[in-house]
C-alpha cells in the first residue's frame, strides 16, 4: 500500500510538472524549455526533476508526448463519440477549434507552435513532431474514409483532400485566434461539407 501510494504521488507530480511544461513550451518555445524553467515555476528544486528526466531532450520529448495525450483527450476521443460519419467528420474539426477557443494552453497551440519552431531544425525532436503531424491527418483522412464508405459524402470524394482543407483551416486560424476566424473556420468547412454530403442535413449546425 506504501508503495501504491508513492507512486501515485510519484505520477501526480510528474502530470503536474507536464502540465506546466506544456504551458510554458506555447509561450517561450519548446527549445526554450528547461528544468530550471519548469522548476522556477513550480517552486521546486530542479534535482527533483532529475528524477523523471535526465535531459532536456528527455523532458522536451515527454511533453510532446504529454501534448498528444492531451490532444486525444480534448479532441479525438469527444471527435470519436459522434456517430461515424460527416457528423464525426465536423466533430473533429469543431472539437479542435473548442480547444483552441477555450484558451487551454496560454500561447495557442502547441503542436503548431512547435512545428513552426523545428520545422528548419533536422533532429529527433523535428522527427517526432512530423510522426504527430502525420498521425493527426491519418486520422482526419480515415474519419473522411469511413464518411466516404458510410456512402454519406458524394463518391469521388477525395477523402486525403477533405483532411487537408480541414487541417488547412485549423492552421489558418491559429495563426489568427480571433473571434472572426473561429467563425470562419466552421463556415467555411461547414459550407463545403454541405456541397459534398449526400444528406447535408446529418450535418449540424454551426455555433
Amino acid at each position: 500500500m506504501r508503495q501504491d501510494g508513492r507512486l501515485a504521488r510519484g505520477e501526480r507530480t510528474r502530470t503536474a510538472v507536464l502540465d506546466q511544461a506544456l504551458a510554458l513550451a506555447t509561450v517561450s518555445g519548446l527549445d526554450g524549455l528547461s528544468l530550471s524553467q519548469v522548476a522556477d515555476a513550480l517552486g521546486v528544486s530542479k534535482s527533483g526533476l532529475f528524477a523523471h528526466w535526465r535531459s532536456k531532450l528527455q523532458l522536451q520529448l515527454a511533453v510532446i508526448d504529454h501534448a498528444r495525450q492531451q490532444w486525444t483527450d480534448l479532441v479525438i476521443r469527444p471527435a470519436l463519440a459522434e456517430p461515424a460519419g460527416v457528423r464525426r467528420l465536423w466533430a473533429a474539426h469543431d472539437r479542435r477549434l473548442a480547444f483552441y477557443e477555450a484558451g487551454t494552453l496560454p500561447g495557442g497551440c502547441f503542436f503548431g507552435n512547435a512545428h513552426f519552431e523545428f520545422n528548419a531544425r533536422p533532429g529527433v525532436i523535428r522527427d517526432r513532431l512530423a510522426e504527430e503531424q502525420s498521425a493527426w491527418m491519418t486520422f482526419l483522412t480515415g474519419v473522411a474514409t469511413e464518411a466516404l464508405e458510410l456512402g454519406e459524402l458524394r463518391p469521388g470524394t477525395d477523402p486525403a483532400q477533405l483532411a487537408y482543407l480541414i487541417e488547412a483551416l485549423g492552421v489558418c486560424t491559429v495563426m489568427r485566434p480571433e473571434p472572426a476566424s473561429f467563425r470562419y473556420a466552421r463556415l467555411a468547412l461547414h459550407a463545403h461539407l454541405r456541397t459534398v454530403a449526400i444528406d447535408p442535413d446529418n450535418l449540424p449546425e454551426p455555433k
